[in-house]
């Protein structure tokens, strides 16, 4: 688990391509400071697993799902990644809840400035778009951001100057694609409100109710 707080950029070192794999070895400073094997680092806000590491670098496995459903495959020796490591108990929640796992690519679609931020719109599949609302939060290329507007296929976020000097994103131009994944909270209440009818539904047959959530504190 995750906060969306990016704690530095990496860069991509070197690449071993398997059949359908690919092993990445990425060079750290910050998220190698108290790294084991076996700890989950976000990369790019996948989590993925430590399999050997020194001082100065750390290599991770990819496997075909996760080279078919996010942006790693098109990074090369050179680019530059972003890092978290695994949200600890006790520590602040300054983003919000990110669980490393991606749930579609978008492609940004256009920028501009509004003064000091970097307005940016980005082009998102319905798979994540129907999770989407103004105000709320998504983490793209792992990291957590407000959502400013939103449509049916795009929605737009605003980049402070320090979010675009110390993430990928401050980097990144129109037609480049994102990781992004949605806020948790909105995949739960979708379970919820298809959920059939039980003892919490009052005994009635068929789905949750906008009504019956409210009644019970969930809205």
């Amino acid at each position: 688990m995750f906060t969306g707080i990016i704690e530095e950029m990496g860069k991509v070192k070197k690449i071993q391509l398997g059949s359908d794999s690919a092993r990445l070895t990425i060079e750290g400073d910050v998220v190698l400071k108290d790294v084991k094997l076996g700890d989950s680092i976000a990369v790019n806000g996948i989590c993925l697993t430590v399999v050997s590491h020194n001082v100065r670098f750390f290599d991770v496995d990819v496997m075909a799902e996760t080279l078919r459903k996010t942006n790693l495959e098109e990074l090369k020796p050179g680019d530059r990644v972003n890092l978290e490591r695994a949200l600890r108990v006790g520590d602040r929640l300054g983003g919000h809840i990110v669980s490393g796992h991606i749930d579609g690519v978008g492609t940004i679609v256009r920028q501009r400035r509004e003064d000091i931020a970097v307005l940016t719109e980005i082009r998102g599949p319905a798979e994540v778009m129907k999770y989407v609302v103004k105000k709320g939060s998504i983490a793209i290329d792992g990291t957590s951001l407000t959502v400013v507007d939103c449509n049916d296929d795009t929605f737009q976020v605003s980049l402070i100057p320090h979010t675009a000097k110390l993430t990928t994103l401050g980097y990144k131009t129109a037609g480049e694609r994102v990781n992004l994944e949605s806020d948790i909270i909105g995949k739960y209440v979708e379970r919820l409100m298809g959920a059939k009818g039980d003892d919490n539904t009052d005994g009635q047959t068929g789905s949750l109710s906008l009504e019956y959530l409210a009644r019970n504190g969930f809205l």
